[in-house]
């Protein structure tokens, strides 16, 4: 969604008089190239709401690595960035390209992409119109990262079935991550054997698997 307007405005880098001439070149074309690569970057920390670096700090990075991230210090600044992005790209932008006017209530200049006609117009607007689904679409991930994590950390109260020693079965309740141990005796049925479930919900089968101790 971001990279064809970046495309688009790395092109004005070979344009003469930008800006009317009101800014110098050099500081014009650092301003695009600078605005290009954060807006890509920013874009694809999105990526992380569906990969696994999202959920857990990756191993290169020192002193934090293996660590779980929190819900909150993901799913927070996304809905603020969503928030935004939908405000800029699809309210705003979408007003001022109706009304053909600025936000200050201005019309559009003369020279503006959108109103030099041709090709240029319609390679403008196929470049920005992608940008109107961004903030919405972040909105979604977002939102579908809350649930996942979400389901991960809780979850209804469910039983799990144990076999004693004697082998009849004993239903356990439990909810998230538990460790349940029956080791038979030296009269029981399995002697020196231990029945462990130490799995979170979707991990593992609701049977607890035996273990040789």
């Amino acid at each position: 969604m971001v990279l064809p307007s970046g495309i688009w405005r790395l092109g004005v880098l070979f344009t003469e008089n930008k800006r009317g001439g009101a800014i110098e070149d050099w500081a014009m074309n650092g301003y695009i190239v600078f605005l290009t690569l954060f807006s890509e970057v920013l874009a694809f920390t999105a990526v992380g709401l569906v990969a696994r670096w999202g959920e857990v700090v990756p191993r290169w990075v020192p002193w934090l690595r293996g660590r779980r991230i929190p819900t909150a210090a993901v799913v927070v600044p996304a809905t603020i960035g969503a928030t935004i992005l939908t405000l800029v790209f699809t309210v705003i932008a979408m007003v001022t390209t109706v009304t053909q006017s600025k936000t200050n209530g201005d019309p559009l200049p003369a020279d503006f992409p959108s109103k030099a006609g041709g090709w240029e117009t319609v390679w403008f607007y196929a470049a920005y119109v992608p940008l109107v689904l961004w903030g919405p679409m972040l909105g979604i991930l977002t939102y579908a990262y809350w649930r996942r994590r979400g389901s991960v950390t809780t979850g209804p109260l469910r039983t799990v079935e144990t076999l004693t020693p004697n082998g009849s079965p004993g239903p356990v309740p439990r909810e998230g991550p538990s460790i349940i141990g029956v080791t038979g005796g030296a009269g029981g049925k399995w002697p020196g054997v231990s029945l462990l479930s130490a799995a979170p919900k979707g991990v593992q089968g609701d049977r607890p698997r035996a273990r040789r101790s």
